[in-house]
């Protein structure tokens, strides 16, 4: 049942990033590199944290979106994406980088993973200032799957713990929030074109 929810999860991982990349080839999506980069390196290595603290068959969803994302990231700075750079941008970035190597220290998966959670909310920083100011820029249907994809991911762990939940939980949550900013933008931006008509 585990082995099914888990390839269940990476088949949700493949679906929601192949229309995703292909929208980014022909420039109708225009992810912000900054977030791409902290979300691949952080999600690798809660895959190892998970890998470490028995996770199992509900790792591997994990570890198969970090090899992707960090895709996206090279992708991103190849299409010249979304390289607008501000202060914010830059904070979000250095905070996330700089703690990256605080799990090493920890010796600790659950450290590993708490900071590392942190991290990849931190990287939704960039995300979320660009999808405000431009909203029909992103794709929800990407992020709706994979907050599908992470609350499958969590069902086909063999080892509930905080080390093992935390990340998955946490970023479903974080797309369901980033989804329901960007279509409360969205109606916002159409409210005011009619009023102005």
């Amino acid at each position: 049942m585990k082995e099914t929810l888990s390839a269940l999860a990476i088949a949700l991982t493949f679906i929601a990033f192949s229309p995703y990349i292909r929208s980014i080839l022909k420039g109708e999506t225009k992810p912000h590199v900054f977030s791409w980069v902290l979300w691949g390196l952080s999600t690798l290595v809660v895959f190892f944290a998970q890998l470490a603290d028995h996770g199992g068959a509900g790792a591997w969803p994990i570890g198969v979106s970090a090899v992707i994302t960090l895709g996206v990231a090279v992708l991103a700075w190849r299409k010249r994406a979304d390289v607008s750079l501000t202060p914010m941008d830059w904070t979000f970035f250095l905070l996330g980088l700089t703690s990256l190597p605080l799990w090493f220290f920890t010796s600790d998966p659950l450290w590993a993973v708490v900071i590392l959670t942190m991290v990849d909310v931190l990287g939704f920083g960039p995300t979320f200032r660009k999808a405000y100011a431009h909203p029909h820029e992103e794709k929800l249907s990407f992020f709706a799957l994979i907050a599908a994809r992470n609350l499958t991911a969590t069902l086909a762990l063999e080892n509930y713990s905080l080390t093992t939940v935390l990340f998955p939980a946490t970023m479903a949550m974080a797309c369901i929030l980033f989804i329901l900013m960007v279509a409360a933008r969205r109606r916002a931006l159409a409210n005011s074109f009619y009023r102005h008509r």
